[in-house]
């Protein structure tokens, strides 16, 4: 009968503790992060430096073996980031803004940065794509859509600090949205008891695209190495095109309070980076082995598909990377085609 007493008397205590985490924590919430060590294995990814730990050096050797004619963007992008890897209280969280035209390898960035900080890359579960046209599709609902964000940002760091926002199509994000976020960038040691610090954005954009072209257009008609340009000459460029352009960063608190730590510019690629784009595409879908064995026809071929400027000199890729998959399989299927049939 005593051992019954004490038992019973042993769950209503270990019951009104747990009812008192969850008071003072934050409900459910709470529940959640106190099971948050034993579950996180279940799912094969924890909030831990197992799961989470920036490899510099493979993040160096995967930059400089996947994106071309980005000198600028690739130094930028090792630094911030191993900076904030050794800060073990970072100032701050780490902000980015990539900026360029259509397939200078934004996208292909963000992702190499996530494969190389995350175990499981863009598939973890503390990397979050929000992707403009899909997540604010209507431009009258931006009180909404602001709730909704700001909801997302506090819940996923809630959970892991170390979390990663990358939002893509910044250009088409209604004006006013990603106010919302300046917060969490600025020194704040802590908002509502959360750290977001040791968080990362990453902002996607074509804004300043076409400033860009013009200053690289200028510089290379002036004879000068395309290497000689430096980050110093981009930044205000595209701050001041960003500012007074309609579009996410539109008179943007983020960009008026300086909240971004660095303004990345990504510039437009010329032929030479192109043919480099094609053979990756040959070998990844496997119609060679190696690079060594790539017919120069087919890659010169499979490059005069695609458009080039300016007119007269047809020096830089309209379209950059972005159409290479697409036009090595037009080539090269058809060709395969063409033997087989006869």
């Amino acid at each position: 009968m005593m051992l019954r007493q004490s038992s019973g008397a042993l769950r209503w205590l270990v019951l009104m503790v747990l009812i008192r985490y969850v008071t003072c924590l934050g409900g459910f919430a709470a529940i959640a992060s106190l099971f948050e060590p034993i579950t996180c294995r279940f799912k094969g990814e924890c909030c831990t430096d197992e799961f989470i730990k920036l490899d510099s050096k493979a993040l160096k050797k995967s930059l400089d073996a996947r994106v071309y004619g980005q000198h600028l963007g690739k130094a930028a992008i090792l630094k911030h980031f191993s900076a904030q890897a050794r800060d073990v209280d970072p100032p701050k969280a780490l902000s980015l803004s990539f900026h360029g035209g259509t397939g200078t390898g934004k996208n292909l960035v963000s992702s190499i940065i996530a494969e190389n900080i995350y175990r499981k890359g863009m598939n973890s579960e503390y990397v979050h794509l929000i992707a403009a046209t899909n997540e604010f599709p209507h431009p009258d609902m931006v009180h909404d859509y602001k709730v909704k964000l700001k909801e997302k940002i506090e819940q996923s760091v809630s959970r892991c600090e170390r979390s990663m926002f990358i939002f893509d199509e910044v250009d088409k994000i209604p004006v006013g949205i990603l106010d919302i976020v300046k917060p969490y960038l600025d020194f704040y040691r802590k908002l509502n008891g959360v750290n977001y610090r040791k968080s990362t954005f990453i902002f996607l954009s074509n804004t300043g695209g076409n400033a860009i072209q013009k200053r690289v257009i200028s510089h290379w008609r002036d004879g000068r190495e395309r290497e000689e340009l430096q980050l110093v000459d981009m930044e205000q460029l595209i701050v001041t095109e960003a500012l007074n352009e309609k579009s996410g960063l539109f008179h943007s608190s983020l960009l008026l309070h300086q909240m971004v730590s660095a303004h990345v510019p990504f510039l437009p690629l010329e032929r030479k980076h192109v043919r480099e784009c094609i053979r990756d595409s040959l070998i990844a879908k496997s119609y060679y082995r190696r690079r060594a064995d790539i017919v120069d026809e087919d890659v010169r071929e499979i490059a005069a598909q695609l458009s080039y400027y300016p007119k007269d000199e047809e020096m830089f890729s309209a379209t950059g990377c972005k159409r290479v998959a697409d036009k090595v399989d037009f080539v090269m299927a058809y060709d395969r085609y063409n033997k087989y049939k006869n």
